[in-house]
């Protein structure tokens, strides 16, 4: 392809927007990284008899070049594959530097209830998080950690977003994602498949150092939460945090504690820190 106004490409580009994507049903997943991850995806998914993850994939010549092995994987799946102009590439994505590979997925989310049978032994729950770049880092962080699943509640941000699918550099396409659904509505369906629901916010009344020194030794407190427990974490907005009732629909308020002078940790970084701390206390039980 070498026309960039043409309608494919035209087509492709609108799925930047949040309207687009609802009406079409699709995403775009940019760069190598995001790329492989969905392909890798659509060969196991198609060789299991599943759907398709991967609608349509185009390369640059010189990302041909460069990812020769991937775009073989691609074709042997049955990935159409479109060679296009530097140019053609650029009208398609919002990206500055594109990286020479996009892909055209189907959006695909899991169910509350498929999650929840499952009996996940970790969640991370994001509640009204409006930046995409710190949901899809906390969706990276999640997958890296193990979690079982990634939950954004009705009214954070768009988890097909361009700039969140790069921010989880492939995660997206690891663990069930699941949108849409009220935190009351997370919290009851986690808590009914046997989790520990458990907010971080840096009120807390309990301290996640203690919590995780518990965990290693082994002790039982009453009334303290289990890190070696099944649990799902609730994280909040990046400016106003979790609400009182989000804080009070939770069975215990974790803080992270502060040893420097900084105010706060960001999101993404006490997910980090919240996360691995509950994925290190359930590798231990379980060893």
């Amino acid at each position: 392809m070498t026309n960039p106004r043409a309608e494919r490409v035209r087509s492709v580009r609108a799925l930047s927007g949040r309207s687009a994507r609802q009406r079409s049903g699709r995403f775009v997943a940019e760069g190598p990284q995001s790329v492989r991850e969905a392909v890798a995806a659509h060969v196991a998914a198609t060789a299991a008899g599943g759907p398709a993850v991967v609608l349509d994939l185009y390369t640059t010549d010189d990302a041909a070049e460069r990812h020769g092995d991937l775009l073989m994987t691609a074709h042997a799946g049955g990935v159409r594959i479109t060679t296009v102009a530097d140019d053609v590439l650029a009208a398609m994505t919002d990206t500055v530097t594109p990286q020479g590979l996009l892909a055209v997925c189907p959006v695909v989310t899991s169910s509350l209830a498929d999650v929840a049978a499952t009996r996940p032994r970790l969640v991370a729950v994001q509640d009204h998080v409006a930046d995409p770049g710190n949901a899809g880092t906390v969706l990276r962080a999640a997958d890296a950690a193990g979690a079982d699943a990634v939950v954004l509640t009705a009214g954070s941000v768009d988890p097909f977003n361009p700039k969140c699918v790069r921010s989880t550099a492939g995660s997206l396409f690891h663990l069930p994602v699941v949108v849409g659904e009220t935190l009351e509505a997370v919290v009851a369906a986690l808590r009914g498949a046997g989790s520990t629901v458990l907010a971080a916010d840096g009120t807390g009344e309990h301290d996640l150092d203690d919590l995780a020194d518990a965990a290693v030794a082994g002790v039982d407190r009453p009334g303290v939460p289990d890190l070696r427990a099944p649990t799902a974490w609730v994280f909040g907005n990046e400016a106003a945090g979790l609400d009182d009732a989000g804080r009070a629909a939770a069975d215990a308020v974790v803080r992270v504690p502060l040893h420097g002078r900084a105010e706060s940790l960001n999101l993404a970084t006490a997910a980090v820190v919240c996360l691995y701390a509950s994925a290190r206390a359930q590798r231990r039980a379980r060893s």
